[in-house]
């Protein structure tokens, strides 16, 4: 088989599905078309906004389909038009049978964890909140439980101790768009074994989800060890930010954001917020954490430093 007979269709939204499109077309596979989700209306504004991979694939000159329904007879008419052999999806949305089961070769994804742990739509925040030291990257071809596929290829990442969900995000965007280009060449070459996911699981092996975040599981228990604090915040930054409630001067209750965290000496009761030596010092159960760069609600996001310029707290 050659590139040319290898005709993918490509489906993906955010920035971090960009990359592995850019690295498709550097390597020369036949993009015969883009799937991604339909323009809407966003920020205070209400401006039209188009997903990354939509601005990306039309500056490529390629085919894009927006679909609202991905079960919608002209939607599907219009896909199998495309003819394509493979589909590849990165960051998009839960495909119905229809869809995932049309290619010749199959439809694989690009999921951000090393399968089969952290199943689900937020395996980068979950790693860091976990306190993990390593994740990766896994393509797997998509069947009808999501994210149980069988394994194609992975890629492992070590996670550093600064580093947060925008940072690992990064490094795995890269690792992952080198991933599916392997992918695809193995492909290509005929030279690719899936292995099922229930051969990395037994009965001492304890399955880690990453089911999606809310806003309320992003409030900071400050009851909790240091480390756990700092992972949790380092988890959750830049998006969708942890937060916690501080008092002003005047009593004002504000919600507080919180991007940064450092972790610092001292002890007190737990959930205390002081400023000390023009720091902003939050404690812990067994410690204290430097809160660095904060945004209060209402505020722009800013350093700690000065945040404390113009406001003074209880």
């Amino acid at each position: 088989m050659n590139k040319k007979d290898l005709r993918i269709v490509y489906m993906g939204t955010p920035e971090f599905a960009v990359a592995p499109l850019k690295q498709l077309i550097k390597n020369e596979f036949y993009i015969v078309g883009v799937i991604t989700v339909a323009d809407k209306p966003a920020g205070r504004g209400r401006k039209i906004h188009q997903s990354p991979v939509k601005i990306y694939a039309e500056s490529q000159g390629l085919t894009v389909l927006q679909p609202t329904n991905l079960k919608a007879p002209e939607f599907i008419t219009e896909l199998k038009a495309l003819n394509p052999t493979l589909q590849i999806v990165v960051a998009f949305r839960m495909l119905p049978e229809v869809v995932w089961d049309l290619p010749e070769i199959g439809t694989f994804n690009l999921h951000a964890s090393l399968l089969p742990q952290y199943r689900g739509a937020a395996p980068i925040n979950w790693a860091i909140i976990n306190g993990e030291k390593e994740t990766g990257v896994t393509t797997f071809f998509i069947e009808k439980e999501i994210d149980t596929g069988a394994i194609l290829l992975q890629r492992k990442t070590t996670i550093a101790s600064d580093d947060d969900a925008g940072t690992l995000h990064d490094k795995l965007m890269v690792s992952g768009a080198d991933l599916v280009i392997e992918t695809c060449d193995k492909i290509l070459k005929d030279k690719l074994q899936s292995v099922n996911q229930s051969n990395f699981i037994s009965d001492i092996v304890v399955l880690k989800s990453a089911p999606k975040i809310f806003k309320p599981d992003c409030e900071i228990n400050w009851e909790q060890p240091t480390e756990k604090v700092y992972d949790f915040i380092s988890g959750l930054s830049p998006y969708p930010g942890a937060f916690c409630s501080i008092t002003l001067a005047d009593g004002a209750k504000k919600t507080l954001k919180v991007f940064k965290g450092k972790k610092a000496n001292g002890y007190d009761k737990a959930g205390k917020i002081t400023v000390i030596d023009n720091k902003l010092i939050a404690y812990t159960l067994d410690g204290a954490i430097e809160l660095m760069d904060v945004q209060m609600e209402g505020k722009k996001r800013m350093a700690a430093s000065d945040f404390l310029r113009g406001i003074k707290i209880s």
